[in-house]
C-alpha cells in the first residue's frame, strides 16, 4: 500500500520511491515490479512507475486517459480496416499490448491485452524504437531484424510496416501516438494475414492509421 500511495502522488523512479516510502532499495524494487506484473503499476516511457490499469478495472472504471481514448478510437479503426487493431506501450526493451479491437469473425491476428513482445521485430516495435532514447535504441538494434536506417525512415514518413517479422504469415502497419506535449507514448497498429492485407500494408492503411493516431492525441 505504501508503494501504491507513493506512486499515486506522482510518477516516480526507484530512487524517489525509496525516499517516499523509506523502504530499502531492493525491497522497493521487488514490490514495485511485483505490482507491475499484476498491472497495479505500470512504467511509462520515462521509466517511472505510474498507477496501473488493473486499479481502474478493480474500481469499475478507467483512470488512464490513453485507454479511455483507445476505447473510442480503436473500434472505429477496426471497422474501417476490418482487421485486428492493437495499442502498444514501450516498457524498457519490450512492448506491452494495452488495448485491442478485434473483428467479430474471420482469421485474425489476436494479441491478448497484457502480452509482452520483444522490440526486435514488427511495425509497432519499429515505431516505439524510432522515438526511444539513444541508449534504448542501441540495445534494441543489437538484436533487431531492422537497422538504424529503418528507424530513420520511420521517423521521416511517420509510420512503419512489417511483413512476416513478428509472426509468419502476418503483416502490420503502425503509427506513433503522441501526448499533448508531442512526446510519443504509444504505437497504434493494424495487423492481419498477408494474403488479405498484402505485402505493402502501409500503402493500404497508413492514412487511416495516422488519422486514428491524431484522434488519440486529440483526446489526450
Amino acid at each position: 500500500m505504501a508503494v501504491l500511495q507513493a506512486v499515486a502522488e506522482d510518477p516516480c523512479g526507484l530512487a524517489e520511491l525509496c525516499t517516499r516510502t523509506g523502504l530499502p532499495r531492493a525491497t522497493a524494487h521487488r514490490l514495485a515490479v511485483g505490482l507491475e506484473v499484476h498491472r497495479l503499476l505500470r512504467r511509462g516511457p520515462d521509466g517511472r512507475w505510474r498507477p496501473g490499469t488493473a486499479l481502474a478495472e478493480l474500481a469499475g472504471g478507467s483512470t488512464d486517459p490513453l485507454l479511455d481514448a483507445a476505447s473510442s478510437v480503436l473500434p472505429k479503426l477496426r471497422d474501417i480496416t476490418g482487421e485486428s487493431v492493437q495499442l502498444y506501450r514501450r516498457d524498457g526493451v519490450q512492448r506491452v499490448c494495452v488495448s485491442t479491437a478485434e473483428p467479430p469473425s474471420g482469421l485474425r491476428d489476436t494479441v491478448p491485452i497484457g502480452s509482452r513482445l520483444p522490440m526486435t521485430a514488427g511495425s509497432g516495435a519499429k515505431v516505439l524504437a524510432a522515438w526511444s532514447d539513444p541508449h534504448t535504441q542501441r540495445t534494441i538494434l543489437a538484436d533487431a531484424v531492422y537497422g538504424e536506417r529503418t528507424l530513420l525512415e520511420v521517423r521521416r514518413r511517420g509510420w512503419a510496416q512489417s511483413v512476416a517479422e513478428r509472426e509468419p504469415g502476418v503483416a502490420s502497419v503502425s503509427a506513433p501516438v503522441r501526448d499533448s506535449s508531442g512526446t510519443v507514448v504509444a504505437a497504434v497498429s493494424v495487423s492481419g494475414p498477408i494474403e488479405r492485407i498484402g505485402r505493402k500494408p502501409g500503402a493500404r492503411w497508413a492514412a487511416d492509421l495516422l488519422a486514428a493516431a491524431d484522434a488519440l492525441q486529440e483526446r489526450l
